[in-house]
């Protein structure tokens, strides 16, 4: 008998909470006038949003890591509430966040204990939840170094976070189009599904990047699509049966494409920016039509290359800045200054940034979130994910600033880590695997092995892992499952994200020397994308 195929106590427990919670709330869809009322709100109460939320999941929850970093400084809650109103909540936030009141994204994830003068400690994922939230499902973000975050859900408060979702087909006139996902098992893919349903609008395809009942891969996945299925049949809602498609052979997704362009409809494709682009050069090899399509694009950098090839098929990208941790955070804008040009929901998060004096040696242009709504997923304050961006404020005329959204964000660059085939790793994931794991397998030492983050001109994502050529004769296919092996162990997210990596044929192997920097540095990971976008797998 395969024990690992048993289920657990927790996976029963979920897919009960699953079957008995979801389909009430799934029974009614969100309205016009409510997702209105419900962003107005969200805009018009910031403020005592955030305090909310600060007086009951910190200075109220005695794991928060921020409660005592603010204390630290002697930041009670109510100096807290005081400076807020004195000085509004960017300001406040940046002024705590110039006395120590921040985290990295090595101290957030606990890869780094936090140490702020003579105090010093370690952070647990659970640490972070909101202890105000109702714990219906729990997903966890990959890591190949480490546990992860686990990240809870409540459906109540997912519905209600919908609404962006659904103002955002509002504007973009798309409650007509044909809707599916191309996107890897898991939550991340379960809360996309939730929340099309959420706003009322059918979901036609749902299509996986990877088998989910591929050998070595928890049966949770297959069986947690299954739930959602059936709790769905349960609210009278019908949802498609998921179907593999490989990255290798997107053919059957453009076919579906195709085929309801035909019918005179218009397909709509939530997927990774290379899958997509996949999809495209498939089209053009194979004379497929795809004009008028839409593609929302997101999980790894949004260049222009990505851009162009979606055009020359006659589509339209659409592009989403989403993290596994924070959710979405900002939505493509109709009248884009670049690539990656979004509107910042700041009706989710507050954003602040170091400047040129960081106290944490953090890059100017760093994004430190904190969340602001009281039902938030996780509790962020001052965090950094390990993304930079360019931030301005302008009149762009498109629906999306006529909903309130008037900040945007573009060049969104991530300084921490990699992301190709919407798959992430940080750089502190991969050190063991450069400086002790392949050296001990392969021989050479921790400065001959680099992994090199590229794009090649047709918008494909290409990660390169340089070995010395001085450590001699080696089979690229052993270093290559190596590797793999290295960031995909166990059968969770970390092995989700090593079969997208595999079946990408990525990363190339080539022996060549690993490059240094102006500075005499080798770093594990160079990057060589000028605009980069990091968006993780999220809903």
């Amino acid at each position: 008998m395969n024990f690992t195929a048993l289920p657990t106590l927790g996976d029963l427990v979920s897919g009960v909470r699953m079957l008995t919670r979801l389909p009430p709330i799934l029974r009614r869809p969100l309205t016009s006038e409510e997702a209105r009322a419900t962003l107005h709100d969200h805009l018009m109460n910031r403020e005592r949003n955030f305090l909310t939320l600060a007086r009951d999941g910190i200075y109220g929850n005695s794991r928060s890591p921020y409660r005592r970093l603010l204390e630290s400084v002697g930041c009670a809650y109510g100096d807290l509430e005081r400076l807020v109103q004195k000085e509004g909540l960017e300001s406040a936030l940046h002024s705590l966040y110039t006395q120590g009141i921040y985290l990295t994204v090595d101290e957030y994830k606990g890869r780094r204990p936090v140490v702020r003068g003579q105090m010093k400690f370690l952070i647990g994922s659970a640490d972070l939840h909101n202890p105000g939230l109702r714990l219906d499902m729990f997903g966890r973000t990959s890591s190949s170094r480490g546990p992860g975050t686990v990240v809870p859900m409540d459906y109540a408060a997912h519905r209600k976070y919908s609404a962006d979702v659904f103002l955002e087909i509002e504007a973009r006139g798309g409650w007509d189009w044909q809707r599916a996902i191309w996107l890897t098992p898991g939550s991340g893919a379960l809360s996309r599904v939730m929340g099309y349903t959420f706003c009322g609008t059918r979901l036609d395809r749902w299509f996986f990047l990877v088998e989910p009942k591929a050998a070595g891969l928890h049966p949770r996945y297959f069986r947690s699509a299954q739930a959602l299925r059936l709790a769905a049949k349960l609210a009278g809602v019908w949802l498609p049966r998921p179907e593999f498609v490989g990255l290798q052979d997107p053919l059957p997704i453009a076919r579906w494409i195709e085929g309801v362009l035909r019918a005179g409809k218009t397909p709509h494709l939530q997927a990774y920016a290379s899958c997509v682009v996949r999809i495209c050069q498939t089209a053009l090899e194979r004379g497929i039509n795809l004009k008028g399509a839409r593609f929302t694009m997101g999980g790894e950098p949004i260049t222009a290359a990505r851009f162009a090839i979606v055009r020359q098929v006659g589509a339209e990208a659409l592009v989403r800045y989403a993290t596994s941790d924070a959710s979405v955070l900002g939505l493509g804008c109709a009248a884009p200054q670049a690539p990656d040009d979004v509107h910042f929901l700041h009706d989710r998060c507050a954003m602040v940034q170091p400047g040129a004096n960081s106290a944490a040696g953090l890059p100017p242009n760093t994004l430190l979130l904190t969340t602001v709504r009281p039902k938030a997923r996780l509790i962020l304050f001052n965090v950094s994910l390990g993304d930079q961006a360019v931030v301005s404020q302008r009149d762009c005329g498109c629906s999306l600033e006529k909903l309130g959204w008037t900040r945007h964000l573009h060049t969104i660059r991530s300084f921490e880590k990699l992301t190709a085939g919407g798959v992430a790793l940080l750089d502190a994931d991969i050190v063991g695997l450069l400086e002790e794991t392949l050296p001990r397998r392969f021989g050479g030492g921790p400065t001959d092995y680099q992994l090199i983050d590229e794009e090649s001109p047709d918008g494909k994502p290409r990660v390169r892992l340089l070995v010395h050529p001085r450590l001699g004769p080696m089979d690229p296919a052993e270093v290559r499952k190596a590797f793999l092996d290295g960031i995909g162990p166990g059968s969770g997210a970390e092995r989700v994200m090593m079969l997208v990596w595999r079946d990408a044929g990525l990363p190339i192997i080539e022996r060549k020397a690993p490059r240094v920097t102006s500075g005499g540095k080798i770093l594990h990971v160079h990057l060589d994308r000028p605009n980069r976008l990091s968006v993780n797998n999220a809903d």
